[in-house]
């Protein structure tokens, strides 16, 4: 049985932009350095409506959003975890690398590793907590090799 099981839903909306996939060594490594037991979670990658009617029926927020978490921690049968949802939305994502001049893959595994630590029960709306999960953010993609997003001149 693999440590971790990774669900994919609606590849065919990233054509053109990036490979999904990507996100499944993202995921893994970055639970492997969370010390996250074996578990299941699921990505799914949704249009601009369907995320923007995601924040506004759970999150009371009626606007466009790049990365919601859905966290679950619950134990199926075979007492494998069950971590959540990841929904990423490719169109705000690619927007969003374009207007902040970042690189689009790079991107993408800032908004996984951001939802993954949602799932873990991270989040950002107050100062201290943004700071701890600012952190644990950059220490995921510089072991991934990738640069701070927060700052132009690092790594």
């Amino acid at each position: 049985m693999d440590k971790y099981l990774i669900e994919m839903q609606q590849v065919g909306l990233c054509q053109g932009l990036f490979d999904p996939e990507l996100a499944r060594p993202w995921f893994e490594r970055s639970l492997e350095r969370l010390d996250q037991p074996s578990c299941e979670c699921c990505i799914r990658f949704v249009e601009k409506q369907e995320i923007q009617q995601l924040n506004l029926r759970y999150r009371q927020q009626d606007k466009l959003t790049n990365v919601l978490a859905f966290a679950q921690n619950s134990v199926d049968e075979c007492g494998r975890i069950l971590l959540g949802d990841v929904v990423i939305c490719p169109a705000v994502l690619a927007a969003e690398a374009q207007t902040q001049e970042k690189e689009l893959l790079q991107h993408f595994a800032h908004l996984v590793i951001h939802g993954i630590l949602h799932l873990k029960g991270f989040d950002h709306i107050a100062e201290r907590e943004a700071k701890e999960m600012e952190r644990l953010e950059v220490m995921l993609l510089e072991a991934l090799g990738i640069r701070n997003p927060y700052h132009e001149d690092s790594l």
